[in-house]
């Protein structure tokens, strides 16, 4: 039954990234790639306190393949944000794109970082 949750959660999360991205992108008017920047840094978010949760034993198994693999898997893009890295060198906003690399590893980690700390605040 735990492709159940994972399905569940990829059912929430793919959607839930599609929407997020179209509106966070309609309100800039770059060709920056902001929505899958958005999505990937809330993600990583997620991750960091689900990690946190589990760490402290505030997360079980099934929440984690429900939130960490379905929902997570879904809502993040790592082919999208290299592809859009691609597209912004390849057209010739070569800063567009080496900021998006560096803003998105950057940003993500921090997010994951800061998602552990949350977690490990509250439940420890």
């Amino acid at each position: 039954m735990n492709w159940v949750l994972v399905i569940v959660g990829g059912m929430v999360g793919a959607p839930l990234r599609y929407l997020t991205d179209r509106a966070v992108q309609s309100r800039h008017d770059s060709a920056f790639p902001w929505g899958t920047l958005t999505v990937n840094v809330v993600g990583c978010l997620v991750l960091g306190v689900l990690t946190g949760a589990a760490t402290a034993g505030a997360a079980s198994s099934s929440l984690r393949l429900l939130l960490g693999t379905g929902l997570c898997g879904a809502l993040t893009t790592y082919s999208t944000f290299s592809y859009e890295t691609l597209r912004l060198a390849e057209s010739g906003e070569r800063f567009h794109a080496t900021v998006n690399a560096i803003a998105s590893v950057a940003a993500g980690l921090g997010a994951a970082f800061a998602g552990v700390a949350l977690a490990q605040a509250v439940w420890t």
